[in-house]
């Protein structure tokens, strides 16, 4: 299970977008990587393919970012928090924030 998923509002701790923060898009879990809505800009130069309604180009879209790299930020201080994980009373398993013990998502 990966700390990071869907939807979830990340802090970029390395690389050139440190200290950035942005929503998670897509999560790749076998590669480890995720991509962030924003972040880690890359420029691909594609074909015009009429078929696909595509033009031709320099389009600059995000690339994926490994997970190593990212930390959730906890919706209700705002602060980048560290992950663990609880088992509830009908064996749910949750994401908790390590410093407020709060619950996330």
């Amino acid at each position: 299970m990966l700390h990071v998923k869907k939807n979830d509002t990340v802090l970029v701790t390395t690389g050139k977008d440190r200290g950035r923060t942005g929503k998670v898009l897509v999560v790749y879990p076998r590669q480890k990587r995720a991509i962030v809505e924003g972040l880690n800009m890359i420029k691909r130069h594609t074909r015009p393919n009429p078929q696909r309604n595509i033009k031709g180009g320099v389009v600059e879209r995000e690339a994926p970012i490994h997970i190593s790299n990212l930390r959730v930020v906890n919706p209700q201080t705002g602060e980048p928090a560290r992950i663990g994980y609880d088992l509830l009373a009908d064996g749910e398993k949750v994401r908790v924030d390590r410093k407020t013990g709060e619950t996330l998502g």
